[in-house]
């Protein structure tokens, strides 16, 4: 379980520690207080933006001096109780504002690193639009979910980045650029794409099977389909974009590859496209989502602490749902961080959870 989290100089929460911790953990407070606040700055101890998906120098607090920490403790599986747990921090100095810190029991790392130690999946109001808005918003949903169960994704992932950015850059250029050096990084982009791509399509399929396993109720039940944006092959991706050259260069941009992937929803019983669904249906397909990802994690018998970190969940949920979440969340290894406006709703869990009021950027434990 991760415990002992420690906010400084954090969006409005100026010195905030988290002590205390069990498997289900609620946030409770008013709007604006900074529940949120302390789920993002967990969430920032994986790879990646964090849930928010923030530009570094938007997360310091507005009367710091420019800078963040976020630590915690972290006691991995198996891990007696007298032994010392692992410590993980991350945050920017102020001298260096966009530069991102992470050390590892207080030696340097690599954010990609974080991956290692621990998973942290999350569903916040804002992904509420995820089937609605760009395919880009689900290949970054698909590549979290992907970096839970495979952490070596996030390196292909970013080699994949670095590779397509600077071929861009080329193809965009006035002058001709170099076929061989358009060679070399073609390969680049072939080799990591090709992981890429194979990692997303190997989870969808898993996903898909476990997602069929679930009943029709109380959450929808959606259905997944992979749909590559090109040849997932390296070899064969490697050729289209040689032979895409001289429409991409027209482009200014490379139009086939893994980036191009599309995370394909649907509504199964209905055959409805989940963009097409209600609200509450879409609400209940992430849900479910969610749940048979974390499934799949259990099955694997990953040893890695898992975080599930659910923001304003249980308020979009009738009654029955809410228990049917509960139990289901229950049933795992994960620890569970809620947050919500008020307790009734976490009824049926708050008798075993750790609970703390939330205002104006401090946490007391109730």
């Amino acid at each position: 379980m991760l415990d002992r989290i420690l906010l400084s100089r954090f969006r409005n929460h100026h010195e905030t520690a988290v002590e205390g911790t069990a498997q289900f953990n609620l946030l409770v407070g008013e709007n604006g207080a900074g529940k949120t606040n302390v789920l993002e700055a967990i969430s920032l101890l994986a790879p990646g933006r964090g849930l928010r998906r923030a530009q570094l120098v938007d997360v310091p607090a507005q009367d710091g001096d420019g800078g963040f920490a976020v630590n915690a403790a972290l006691r991995m599986p198996g891990q007696g109780e007298g032994s010392e747990p692992v410590r993980l921090g991350t945050g920017v100095a102020a001298e260096r504002p966009g530069r991102r810190l992470v050390q590892v029991n207080g030696a340097q790392a690599s954010a990609l690193s974080l991956a290692e130690w621990l998973s942290i999946g999350w569903l916040t109001p804002a992904m509420d639009r995820l089937f609605v808005e760009s395919a880009g918003a689900r290949r970054r949903f698909l590549d979290r979910l992907v970096l839970a169960i495979e952490p070596a994704h996030a390196g292909h992932a970013a080699r994949l980045e670095t590779a397509l950015r600077e071929r861009n850059r080329l193809l965009s250029d006035e002058r001709s650029p170099d076929p061989h050096w358009l060679d070399a990084i073609e390969v680049q982009i072939a080799e990591a794409g090709a992981l890429v791509a194979t990692a997303r399509a190997r989870l969808v399929t898993r996903l898909e099977a476990a997602l069929a396993r679930l009943p029709d109720t109380p959450f929808a039940r959606p259905s997944l389909t992979y749909q590559p944006g090109g040849p997932v092959e390296a070899g064969a991706l490697a050729i289209a974009l040689r032979d895409g050259r001289p429409r991409e260069r027209a482009a200014q941009r490379t139009l086939t590859g893994p980036h191009r992937d599309e995370l394909a929803v649907t509504m199964a019983g209905k055959g409805q496209a989940a963009a097409e669904c209600s609200t509450g249906e879409q609400k209940a397909m992430l849900i479910a989502i969610t749940l048979a990802h974390s499934q799949l994690l259990e099955a694997d018998g990953e040893n890695r602490p898992r975080l599930l970190l659910l923001d304003e969940v249980a308020a979009h949920l009738d009654p029955l749902r809410r228990e049917a979440l509960f139990d289901r969340l229950r049933a795992g290894s994960a620890q569970v961080w809620l947050t919500g406006t008020e307790l009734a709703p976490f009824d049926g869990i708050a008798a075993e959870a750790a609970v703390w009021e939330v205002s104006a950027g401090t946490v007391r434990r109730v």
